[in-house]
């Protein structure tokens, strides 16, 4: 064990996001505070989405130190200062960025909610654990605002963006800019076919606690139209919390975009065992109220006239920028708001973006994990400082699902072939190659030796 003190170390989880701090350690997990990373045992999981040591990198958040107040100001004027939009993750990793480099810089949150702070990822499998709203919530928004020397803007709306004059109009009036930082997120797409006022959707932290308000009376039979990650999280969670559960997909099998069909045949054996039902191929033509009472049951009509009768309706038919904001302020949109790969400035001026609503050469960035590494780019650009910018890597991608953990490392194509490289009873293991070098990894369930600890 290591006894040197100080000099503490951090290592953040490429599949989430979570930080591991040597200096406070993981009591919950058993590893005690001051416990180094490289003395943690090789089969320590992260505490958040459960992958392994060897998923976790060194994280660096940057070598300036913060400006303490009364010294000399930062590079760029600050008259008017940063306004963030978006009060989730990204928004308040970019403070954080922000602060640790200029300690009197003005910063503006503008968010549309509380901006109260909370892992996103737990959403998909907080309801199992019997966390509710207030255990999700690590800060409050005011006390965060409190502690960055924030002023914020909650219960407020972004409606317009003026990059040549540099302003942005929301709904408690016009802000004036001298950098902006866009961390608005994405949205859960709706098909026509399902209407917001009957059919639920998980996104933020208000969104799931009225899901969960709507199903505490008691169990409850839910429809979950969607078999993409969001998805089968989901419908572990909730089966596991002891509701009845159907999902249905477009496609043939789930996971159908992510994973290659030996894998899905473990999902939906997986699903078998718990009690899920899977209706492959279908599409939703409509949802309806099979009557006007209180609480009356929906009905969930498919394409070849099936009607499923259910309490609860959850769309997870994945995520989708807005893009008004960009559309009006002239910004160039491809799939998510363009920003430059390296500083993450968009096509205009003293304007960035950062975390789910951006994309890079046309491909969203829905990951939890890049958006330390965004915020410090954004940060060190927006200041004048100088930084080497934002790489842009593939994260690992975690399935949160208990009963059948699975894991994929590396950038998949879709033109490459998966070979098998081991296989089980509890586990299947399988790569892409491309002229002999591993392109793609993929964990399905447990090896022996884990399940036997």
């Amino acid at each position: 064990m290591s006894t040197i003190v100080g000099d503490w170390k951090k290592f953040i989880c490429r599949a989430c996001g979570v930080i591991y701090d040597e200096e406070f350690g993981d009591p919950d997990s058993g590893i005690a505070p001051g416990t180094r990373f490289d003395d943690i045992p090789d089969d320590w999981e992260c505490p958040l989405c459960g992958v392994t040591k060897e998923d976790f990198a060194l994280y660096e958040p940057g070598s300036a130190t913060a400006v303490a107040p009364g010294e000399a100001p930062a590079v760029v004027p600050q008259k008017t200062g940063v306004v963030v939009v978006g009060g989730g993750t990204a928004g308040w990793t970019a403070v954080e960025a922000l602060r640790a480099l200029d300690a009197d810089v003005p910063i503006t949150m503008v968010t549309a909610c509380e901006g109260d702070r909370y892992r996103k990822p737990e959403l998909s499998i907080a309801l199992s654990q019997g966390k509710s709203p207030e255990l999700l919530v690590s800060e409050r928004g005011r006390d965060c605002a409190r502690r960055l020397k924030v002023r914020l803007l909650s219960n407020t709306y972004a409606v317009g963006l003026s990059p040549a004059l540099h302003q942005l109009r929301t709904t408690a009036g016009t802000l004036h800019y001298t950098r902006l930082v866009l961390a608005q997120g994405a949205r859960p797409a709706m098909p026509d076919a399902l209407p917001p006022n009957l059919c639920w959707r998980i996104n933020d932290l208000a969104m799931w606690s009225g899901v969960q308000r709507a199903l505490a009376p008691r169990p409850a039979r839910i429809a979950i139209v969607g078999a993409g990650l969001v998805g089968c999280e989901l419908a572990e969670d909730f089966a596991r919390s002891g509701h009845s559960i159907t999902v249905l997909d477009v496609n043939e099998r789930p996971l159908a975009a992510l994973l290659p069909e030996q894998a899905s045949q473990r999902v939906l054996e997986s699903w078998a065992n718990q009690g899920i039902r899977f209706m492959a191929a279908r599409s939703v033509v409509s949802v309806t109220l099979a009557d006007e009472s209180v609480g009356a049951e929906r009905i969930v009509q498919t394409q070849h006239g099936e009607a499923l009768h259910v309490d609860l309706v959850l769309c997870a038919t994945g995520l989708g920028t807005q893009s008004y904001l960009a559309r009006v302020g002239g910004l160039e949109f491809k799939r998510g708001i363009a920003v430059n790969p390296l500083t993450l400035q968009t096509s205009a001026p003293d304007v960035y973006a950062l975390g789910d609503c951006i994309s890079i050469g046309g491909e969203p960035c829905r990951f939890i994990e890049p958006i330390a590494g965004q915020a410090e780019a954004i940060a060190h650009s927006s200041l004048g400082r100088d930084h080497a910018g934002y790489h842009h890597q593939p994260p690992v991608l975690r399935v949160k699902t208990r009963s059948l953990p699975i894991v994929m490392r590396g950038a998949p194509s879709r033109e490459l072939a998966w070979e098998i490289v081991e296989h089980d009873e509890h586990q299947l293991s399988m790569a892409q190659y491309r002229n002999g070098n591993l392109v793609a990894s993929l964990d399905v369930g447990q090896r022996k030796a884990r399940l036997a600890a």
